[in-house]
C-alpha cells in the first residue's frame, strides 16, 4: 500500500488546553462566535462552527497549548490506510478508548506523536453531526481554517509530513515556514509548519464568509480590549486577508477571509518566497513580538491516553 491511499477530508478539530475554563469559553463564544451546545459539566468544552459535534475542544490544564490535533480522513479505507502506513515505520498508534470515542462524537480513531515536534495527532473517519445547523451571531464563520507549530527543524517536520502523512506543500518563505495542505483537502494549507527555536503553537485560523467580518473584528476585538497582535494585513501565499488576536492565556488566534485553492491534479507547483515582511503582508505591517509566543505541545503520555 503506498501512502496515495492516505487520503484527508479536512483539519478535523484542535483541543487546546487552557488555565480558566470559564473564561475561555466566553472568549471563544462571545468573542470569536463559536457555538456550545452544552455546559461543561467537568474540565472540558466543546464548540463549534459548523454542523459537526465540534471544531474545538477546551480542556483545563496548568499549561495552555495544543493538546492535539484532530485530522479527518475521507474514508474507513484512508483511516486503515495511515494506520497501517505508520505501524509499518515504526510509529506507535495508539487507540482511542471506546468511552472517549463517545464523548468525542467519533467511530474508531487513534493517536500518535509526530515525531518531529512531538505534537499529538488524532485520526478518524466520521464525528456527529450537530443537534442543529450553526447559526452565526456577529460573525459569518466558514469553518475552522489551519493550524500553524512552530518546530525546532522545519525541514525535518516537513519531510516527515510529506513522505509519512501524504500532505502537499503549497508555498514557503525561505527559512521561516512552510505551508502544507492535507491532501485532498483544496485549501491552501491546513497546517503551516514555522521555524523556531523550540515546538509549540503559533497560532489557530478561522476562515471568515465576508471581508465585513474581520473589519468588524478588529474593532470588537479593540473595544473588548483584546490584544490585536498584527493586522488587518493580508498574506501574499495565500491571498487570504487577515487578522490575529490574543485569546486570555495569550494563545493567538487569526481570522482570515479569502483563500486560494488547488485542484486535486495538475497543482501549480510550490513557490520559494523571500524571508521578509513583504512576504508575510502585502500591506507591510510588522507583527507584535506576542504573537504565536504562548502554546505548548501536550505529549501523548498516560494522561492523554487515558
Amino acid at each position: 500500500m503506498t501512502i496515495d491511499a492516505i487520503r484527508y477530508r479536512r483539519l478535523g478539530y484542535v483541543g487546546l488546553n487552557v488555565s480558566d475554563l470559564d473564561a475561555s469559553v466566553n472568549f471563544y463564544e462571545t468573542l470569536v462566535g463559536l457555538k456550545m451546545d452544552q455546559r461543561p459539566q467537568s474540565d472540558m468544552a466543546f464548540l463549534r462552527c459548523s454542523d459537526r459535534h465540534h471544531d474545538v475542544v477546551l480542556y483545563k490544564s496548568d499549561t495552555p497549548g495544543v493538546k492535539r490535533v484532530g485530522w479527518q480522513m475521507e474514508s474507513e479505507a484512508a483511516l486503515d490506510a495511515i494506520e497501517a502506513h505508520l505501524t509499518s515505520i515504526g510509529i506507535a498508534c495508539h487507540p482511542v478508548a471506546a468511552s472517549e470515542s463517545s464523548e468525542l462524537g467519533i467511530g474508531r480513531a487513534f493517536r500518535m506523536t509526530e515525531p518531529t515536534t512531538g505534537a499529538t495527532f488524532e485520526f478518524y473517519h466520521e464525528m456527529e453531526a450537530a443537534p442543529d445547523a450553526f447559526q452565526p451571531t456577529h460573525t459569518k464563520i466558514a469553518r475552522l481554517g489551519h493550524i500553524v507549530l512552530s518546530s525546532a527543524d522545519r525541514s525535518a517536520t516537513e519531510s516527515f509530513l510529506m513522505d509519512e502523512m501524504n500532505f502537499r506543500v503549497s508555498d514557503r518563505i525561505h527559512g521561516m515556514v512552510t505551508f502544507m495542505r492535507c491532501f485532498p483537502n483544496p485549501f491552501h494549507h491546513s497546517l503551516g509548519v514555522g521555524s523556531a527555536g523550540k515546538p509549540g503553537l503559533n497560532h489557530v485560523n478561522f476562515m471568515v464568509t465576508e471581508m465585513g467580518d474581520i473589519g468588524k473584528a478588529n474593532n470588537r476585538m479593540k473595544k473588548a480590549d483584546v490584544p490585536i497582535v498584527y493586522g488587518i494585513g493580508k498574506h501574499p501565499p495565500s491571498e487570504s486577508v487577515f487578522l490575529y488576536f490574543l485569546d486570555p492565556d495569550g494563545m493567538t488566534i487569526e481570522y482570515s477571509y479569502g483563500m486560494e485553492e488547488f485542484p486535486e491534479t495538475d497543482p501549480r507547483m510550490p513557490r520559494e518566497m523571500p524571508a521578509s515582511l513583504e512576504s508575510i503582508d502585502y500591506w507591510e505591517g510588522v507583527p507584535d513580538p506576542r504573537m504565536g509566543k504562548v502554546g505548548v505541545l501536550e505529549p501523548l503520555g498516560e494522561r492523554a491516553e487515558s
